[in-house]
């Protein structure tokens, strides 16, 4: 008989751009692959790959206890229909609820929790970030209480974190740095220099990604190189309560400080005709896929000192980390690489090699095959 595995998710656009290969590669090796998630415009897509697919009402913007509870018991429903071999859930709120879902499953199914990030609460210091925190802990505890059970931690802050909240054995997790990049299309390809500076930022566009820093650092920066360029890739996510405005960038954009281009999907081109690459995050990163992919494409990064986007880069070598939040400082590193040309091509010439290394995504498809086969042969024990 096939082999099955359950892929929980909240959304089907996240898990085509951080876990497809996986899922294809799986699939390929003659398991039988579900995903259950909320779909989008993606869902005939993931359907005609031969995927099976089963809605679950998903709410990234938090829907209240009841609608909270309702998630929970339509993840255990799921999991009693499909019966998987496997169930691997995916980002904070899939693998909380689908742990505590398993708790009332009279199944023990073999449980891998890829953490993508842990969040704000764990490291924010305000009274309801620490209640919040406590929260948090005690459905850590239970949900990652599984007998058969692989944690994936993306970043060695987030494993610190958490092994000590949930009493992980080291036999219980495994680091594998973020979910990878196919470096056969974020390829390498040297820089124009005969282009004014051009430097780019993509992501989704919250508050917690530093979009407002990267504004306020271009303004600083423009103020000495006006004929520097800066690029914002993205678009507001109406779902998530701190958004940027569109109103705002069409400010920004009217004020010269930014060329806004939207949603992409050629990503390796826009990193290819760029000069460096920024994300002034201080969101709860596991580690962020646009700076692996600009590592990839060979090109210098600027990120903060933030667990995950310090992860990505090796700091004077392939990049450099800035404080969270100072506007300043990240003026200061982006004029640095600006002047010193040198010093930004050897980065991005060792950031290819790093991501050679580390965020092949061949290496990280057969990191995940391999623990699906060893939790499938203790199973069997």
């Amino acid at each position: 008989m096939k082999n099955s595995i359950l892929f929980i998710v909240n959304v089907d656009w996240f898990f085509i751009s951080h876990r497809l290969p996986i899922a294809l590669k799986v699939l390929n090796e003659g398991y039988k692959v579900t995903i259950a998630c909320k779909f989008t415009e993606h869902r005939k897509y993931l359907e005609d790959l031969g995927f099976n697919l089963i809605d679950i009402p998903f709410s990234r913007s938090g829907g209240g206890i009841t609608s909270e509870i309702k998630t929970i018991r339509a993840i255990k429903e799921v999991v009693e229909k499909v019966k998987p071999d496997v169930l691997h859930a995916i980002t904070i709120k899939p693998v909380l609820y689908s742990g505590l879902a398993l708790k009332t499953v009279n199944a023990d199914v073999p449980f891998v929790a890829a953490i993508s990030g842990l969040g704000y609460v764990f490291t924010a210091k305000t009274l309801r970030a620490k209640l919040t925190k406590f929260i948090a802990s005690a459905f850590y505890k239970v949900a990652l209480s599984q007998r058969l059970k692989t944690v994936i931690f993306q970043n060695t802050s987030d494993e610190s974190i958490l092994s000590h909240v949930a009493k992980l054995n080291s036999s219980d997790k495994v680091l594998i740095k973020g979910s990878g990049a196919d470096l056969s299309v974020y390829d390498f390809k040297p820089e124009n220099l005969d282009q004014s500076p051009k430097i780019v930022m993509a992501c989704r566009l919250l508050k917690e990604k530093g979009v407002y820093q990267f504004i306020e650092a271009a303004r600083i920066v423009k103020a000495t190189y006006p004929s520097t360029e800066f690029l914002l890739v993205g678009t507001p996510d109406l779902e998530n309560p701190n958004t940027v405005k569109q109103a705002e960038i069409d400010n920004w954009v009217n004020e010269g400080i930014i060329n806004y281009l939207g949603h992409r999907n050629d990503i390796p081109d826009i990193f290819s005709n760029s000069n460096i690459v920024c994300l002034p995050s201080f969101y709860g990163e596991g580690v962020p896929k646009v700076l692996i992919e600009a590592a990839a494409c060979g090109r210098a990064i600027v990120t903060t000192d933030n667990p995950g986007c310090r992860d990505a880069v090796i700091v004077g070598e392939t990049g450099l980390t800035v404080p969270v939040r100072d506007s300043i400082k990240l003026a200061e590193a982006l004029s640095h690489l600006i002047e010193k040309t040198q010093l930004r091509l050897r980065m991005g010439q060792e950031a290819r090699k790093f991501a050679e290394q580390a965020f092949d995504v061949n290496s990280v498809v057969d990191k995940h095959l391999a623990i699906y086969s060893s939790l499938l042969a203790r199973s069997r024990q």
